[in-house]
């Protein structure tokens, strides 16, 4: 009978003790976080931003992946995205894993150096930052704004290919899909330092574009022909590419205006309305 009660008392007295220590521990974790709280109570807090959950490596940041979290500032490192950077966060791929609830660094995230290093820390490795002369009614009425997606346009004089000696217009989708990286002297990050309103009422004559070494080449040469640019705003999710755009002239206005007509009554308009 001792041998059967022996194996039991043992198990109970490790029960015991096990409930005990937790007790103990719980309480020593209750007693820092008190003291933690008081020590921290009154002092200066800065807003930042933290991911709602883990996120790996390489994800593309959307607005449902972010909240703003209250640290102390004596803690929160420069590096630490604050609040009102949040939205410049969006569309932009985590560089390192980011855990739940720990402020965001911008050297966690692609391009993040412009926090120090202005715009050329927003510049893709392997692409490049070009600025061309653009605006009014060429940057969509001045609504085109830093991270938003253009087609870039280009109405060009070029020797006709039907009148020997004469000239003709000609306009050409020159390049698709281009993201504005600033307008006039506003970057993203400006942008959203103060209200959009504000960012608004500032009008700019020149739109930077992140492109590729090459694009670069073609936007210089394009500027040079004394033709005139024009950017086409593109929602932000959508990555189409429309392949073989025509040439448009007036000989090409003249006998596709019925067709281009016929394809918006057809694939838009009846899109719209659900048909």
């Amino acid at each position: 009978m001792k041998q059967k009660i022996i194996p039991i008392v043992s198990i109970v007295i490790g029960l015991l003790a096990f409930i005990l220590t937790y007790q103990y521990l719980r309480g020593k974790l209750n007693e820092i976080q008190r003291e933690r709280e008081r020590l921290y109570a009154g002092a200066k807090t800065i807003s930042v931003m933290v991911p709602v959950k883990d996120l790996p490596k390489g994800t593309t940041l959307v607005a449902t992946d972010l909240t703003i979290r209250d640290v102390p500032a004596a803690s929160a490192s420069e590096r630490c995205v604050a609040h009102e950077d949040g939205l410049s966060l969006l569309g932009k791929k985590t560089l390192y894993p980011l855990k739940a609830g720990s402020p965001i660094l911008w050297p966690d995230i692609e391009g993040g150096a412009s926090a120090v290093q202005g715009l050329s820390g927003t510049v893709q490795p392997g692409l490049r930052a070009i600025s061309i002369s653009v605006g009014g009614a060429a940057a969509v009425s001045g609504m085109v704004e830093p991270n938003d997606r253009v087609d870039v346009l280009g109405t060009f004089s070029f020797p006709s290919k039907t009148a020997a000696g004469e000239m003709e217009a000609m306009t050409l989708t020159v390049l698709q899909d281009v993201t504005v990286l600033a307008t006039g002297q506003t970057t993203a990050k400006d942008q959203y330092l103060r209200s959009r309103a504000m960012a608004r009422a500032a009008s700019y004559s020149t739109v930077t574009l992140e492109v590729t070494p090459r694009e670069a080449e073609l936007l210089v040469f394009a500027q040079q022909l004394q033709g005139r640019l024009t950017l086409s705003l593109r929602n932000s999710a959508d990555v189409t590419f429309e392949k073989d755009l025509p040439d448009v002239n007036f000989k090409y206005l003249e006998s596709k205006l019925p067709e281009l007509n016929l394809y918006r009554q057809q694939k838009i308009r009846h899109k719209e309305r659900g048909l």
